[in-house]
């Protein structure tokens, strides 16, 4: 199964990197560019609510396309916006880029997550969708802090770097993977489950528990300026830590999903996010509470992904990939958001008491979360029923190129 999926999970690791490596990248940034660092953290939120838009729009206009090509289209869109951004001069040219980048970014994820569920019997799909979605996670374990040392010394280095490895992606795609048609759907029927209360519910979810992590994580070099007294390879240090716990919890969630009800896992992993973040700031006093914090803040970071994406699924599981992209967009308008609100909290406070205003908005995902869990009453993953539409795609799985599913 995860060879199969190796090439999906190789293109969100490079939207992921790209993605997550500008938090890292905001003080070099804002001084080349001669911004404030919140002023540069919206580079971050204007990325962020491109894909949100681009997301079930493009992922509409490509629709009628099968999955690879869709891929390789989006990959090259975004090959050449981390080129652009590179050789970009001034404020204006680098937000225009990044929106150019983000176009081609919005249609990945989901496209690659879509794909992960029809290949993918469903009695394994929480690990599947957690393999996918681990290349997210693993970029901010690996990409992030490699970007930001290697950004430190010239952050254009590191978006030229970006480009290549979405190179490096199209090619897995081009050569990995088959044709993998499913079916395609309007527009109107992309947008049609906002009418569902439950489904905006669980939307919303993952909207504020993003909102809440990037609150603060948007400007975490700057909130750890104090305790790692601005060494970049300490600074690399943390974030590695950062990264390596989101990606056990993406890993942890992936097999919790498949063995528990989505919801329990949802909602321990929101409490958990709530205390670990209103903690920061006394956490952050030390070096060696420092690293302990951002493990299982990237911990608690890495698991809420999953099995909403899981929960999604269950609901309505012949809507799958329209469900997916709408997760997708969510995900990233909280990023954005919590770009926004973290420029907007550091008039009245530094970056350092950020995780106050940040646990705050997580625990309101945490009691809509609640609120969802009790209507549903949740759902055994073992009693799910199976992927109508996964069954179709997988039945249109392209059987050219000598691979079929197993």
């Amino acid at each position: 199964m995860y060879k199969r999926l190796l090439p999906l999970a190789l293109a969100t690791f490079a939207v992921g990197t790209d993605g997550f490596v500008i938090a890292g990248l905001l003080p070099a940034i804002a001084d080349d560019l001669d911004v404030s660092v919140p002023t540069a953290g919206q580079l971050v939120t204007v990325f962020a609510l491109t894909l949100a838009v681009a997301a079930p729009v493009l992922g509409w206009a490509t629709s009628a396309l099968d999955r690879r090509t869709a891929l390789l289209l989006a990959l090259g869109v975004f090959v050449i916006g981390n080129a652009a951004t590179a050789m970009a001069g001034s404020y204006g040219a680098v937000m225009g880029a990044r929106v150019v980048t983000a176009a081609g970014a919005g249609i990945i994820t989901s496209t690659a997550a879509s794909a992960a569920v029809a290949v993918t019997p469903p009695e394994r799909r929480g690990r599947a969708l957690a393999f996918v979605l681990g290349g997210l996670t693993l970029s901010s374990a690996i990409g992030l802090p490699l970007g930001t040392l290697i950004g430190r010394g010239d952050w254009h280095l590191t978006l030229w770097a970006v480009a290549a490895l979405g190179a490096v992606a199209a090619l897995g795609i081009a050569f990995g993977i088959p044709r993998i048609t499913l079916p395609a759907a309007t527009f109107r029927a992309r947008l049609a489950p906002l009418k569902d209360r439950w489904v905006l519910g669980v939307l919303t979810v993952t909207m504020l528990a993003l909102t809440g992590t990037y609150l603060l994580y948007t400007y975490i070099a700057a909130a750890l300026d104090d305790v790692t007294g601005g060494s970049e390879a300490t600074l690399t240090a943390v974030l590695f830590v950062y990264g390596l716990g989101v990606l056990g919890g993406n890993l942890l969630a992936g097999r919790l999903s498949d063995r528990h009800r989505p919801e329990r896992v949802l909602l321990s992993s929101l409490a958990a996010a709530v205390i670990v973040l209103a903690v920061g700031r006394a956490a952050v006093e030390t070096l060696p509470t420092a690293f302990v914090w951002t493990a299982a803040l990237g911990l608690c970071a890495g698991v809420p992904v999953v099995p909403q994406q899981h929960r999604l699924v269950a609901h309505a599981p012949s809507a799958t990939p329209v469900l997916l992209g709408l997760n997708a967009s969510a995900i990233y308008v909280g990023v954005a958001l919590g770009g926004a609100l973290g420029g907007l909290a550091q008039q009245a406070v530094s970056p350092m008491w950020l995780g106050i205003p940040a646990a705050v908005v997580t625990a309101g995902a945490l009691l809509l979360a609640m609120a969802s869990a009790r209507r549903t009453g949740g759902q055994d993953p073992a009693a799910e029923p199976d992927l109508a539409g996964a069954q179709g795609a997988r039945a249109n799985y392209s059987h050219g190129s000598g691979t079929s599913p197993r």
